[in-house]
């Protein structure tokens, strides 16, 4: 078997690339535009497989049409995995277009040259909660499925939304065999510190202050659901078994975390596992920024009525990722 990840030199690609090379004996091929968030091939070196020979690794924007030696060089895959965007809210609000180029257009160049392949079973786009708009401090009850429409309120979460558009069109149009898989804030290793737990974890060792995005009284910080990359892998993982066993697929899942946490009450927790005080500021950043929202909520009940469980909670997942990041200080910046 030869799986496909595409952006696999990334934050959650690499940890995509781990699992598969733990839990299967597939070929795994990796596209890469080799960006900034790729951080070159230090994720692939730091988990000790950069020298697989199961793995192979080739750079290419997808921006652009596949070139024709990139095709011939990953040859047919039986799994694709769609890893590869854009990510950072902040970035997209102060420039839109990279995220549009990228989780648009390269999912329409990438889903384009698939329709080449002769061995393919399925392909996994990778999203999240964001298309689905923002949700309600107040009613929790109020989760969106994979039914619910889109409302972005970002560019990030527009291009995303998007991306999930040409995907389903595609799906229809040429009988691709696609899921979405949707999820919400990852957290893990050798994420890029301009996310929020590694800056938190960054600005409380050097004693600097963090920003906690609140409503517009101050009074209440904004929530989120956060999911290890592992436990995100591992659904992934779960889902092509279950297509090999030749189940039937759902167009679409989400995969979320197993609760909501406030980004203060995080902050304080990640703190607490530092051992250091949290020095903090409520910031009315919804009403300068609009792009940013104070809340995301997704009902996972469809892929845990599969029989997927999380294998682990959310204290277990950012105790962990915190310790980590205190052994490995290189990748915090610091």
């Amino acid at each position: 078997m030869r799986i496909l990840v595409t952006g696999g030199l990334g934050f959650l690609g690499h940890h995509v690339v781990e699992s598969l090379l733990k839990t299967t004996t597939a070929e795994v091929v990796v596209l890469d535009k080799m960006t900034y968030a790729s951080s070159g091939f230090d994720r692939l070196r730091d988990i000790s497989v950069f020298d697989d020979a199961r793995v192979h690794v080739l750079g290419c924007d997808l921006s652009q049409p596949m070139p024709e030696g990139v095709a011939r060089e990953v040859g047919e895959v039986d799994y694709i995995i769609h890893a590869a965007a854009e990510t950072h809210v902040d970035n997209s609000i102060l420039d839109p277009l990279p995220f549009l180029m990228s989780n648009v257009i390269g999912t329409h160049h990438l889903l384009w040259w698939m329709r080449s392949l002769k061995s393919l079973r399925r392909a996994f786009l990778v999203s999240t909660d964001e298309t689905y708009g923002p949700a309600s401090l107040d009613d929790k009850e109020n989760a969106f499925d994979e039914n619910a429409p889109f409302r972005p309120a970002n560019p990030y979460a527009a291009a995303k939304a998007g991306g999930e558009c040409v995907a389903m069109a595609y799906a229809n149009t040429y009988k691709l065999p696609i899921t979405v898989a949707a999820t919400m804030n990852l957290v893990g290793e050798r994420q890029h510190w301009e996310k929020y737990v590694p800056l938190v974890i960054r600005r409380v060792l050097s004693g600097e202050t963090v920003t906690i995005h609140s409503n517009p009284e101050r009074t209440r910080s904004g929530t989120r659901f956060y999911l290890h990359c592992r436990s995100y892998a591992h659904a992934l993982g779960f889902l092509i078994e279950r297509d090999q066993r030749g189940e039937a697929m759902p167009p679409k899942v989400n995969i979320c975390g197993e609760r909501e946490i406030s980004n203060l009450d995080l902050a304080e927790f990640i703190a607490s596992v530092v051992g250091k005080s949290l020095n903090y500021n409520m910031v009315d950043f919804h009403s300068s920024r609009p792009g940013h929202d104070l809340a995301y909520r997704m009902n996972d009940s469809l892929i845990r009525s599969l029989g997927w469980k999380r294998p682990m909670n959310l204290e277990q997942s950012l105790e962990k990722t915190v310790k980590w990041y205190l052994a490995n200080q290189k990748w915090l910046g610091l």
